[in-house]
């Protein structure tokens, strides 16, 4: 029993020295740094033609009809402001911004996105524009950012320190939007 009281003893004189020279825990503010810049598109775009928009009003026409005569009039409004935004959004332009994979998170058009609202990170291609897309924690749960051509490698080399790369697979809606556009003329 002595070896005993002798091994309590020296762990107590140790633990009390331990707590005697409290070490003050500095936290040190590291400046953000710029990884990579580049300037593209705001999103993806692509022209269509008069086909494509024709079938698109009679479709969209046809669907506010229906819930006209069954709903009333807010469905017929919603769509409405519905297709008026996809029509704009298909016919103007994106402007150019600036794309900035920083440190300390992503920096579109000056507004930063820490990592720590981040989960992981894969890259797609949307009409033909290739895009990295951020999974987020917060609203609207996704960040889509065009990439310029010739820069994939280095944003995956940037981004790999941060997150994981892995795709999320399609969602029911993400599906469903997908069949629907493969429908339409021009797609």
């Amino acid at each position: 029993m002595p070896a005993e009281d002798e091994k309590e003893g020296t762990l107590k004189e140790e633990g009390e020295k331990a707590r005697g020279e409290v070490q003050p825990v500095v936290v040190r503010q590291e400046p953000e740094k710029d990884l990579v810049t580049w300037e593209a598109p705001a999103r993806p775009f692509k022209r269509r033609d008069r086909q494509f928009y024709i079938t698109l009003f009679a479709i969209a026409g046809i669907v506010a009809l229906v819930l006209g005569l069954v709903e009333g009039a807010m469905p017929v409004v919603l769509i409405v402001s519905l297709v008026f935004l996809f029509y704009v959004m298909n016919t103007v332009e994106p402007g150019h911004v600036e794309y900035k994979i920083t440190s300390k998170g992503v920096k579109v058009a000056g507004r930063k996105t820490e990592w720590s609202v981040m989960t992981r990170f894969w890259f797609m291609k949307r009409f033909d524009s290739e895009l990295v897309i951020f999974e987020t924690l917060v609203l609207p749960g996704r960040l889509e950012i065009v990439l310029k051509d010739g820069i994939k490698n280095e944003v995956k080399k940037a981004v790999s320190t941060y997150l994981a790369e892995e795709e999320v697979p399609p969602s029911a809606l993400d599906k469903a939007a997908n069949w629907f556009a493969r429908k339409l003329p021009g797609n």
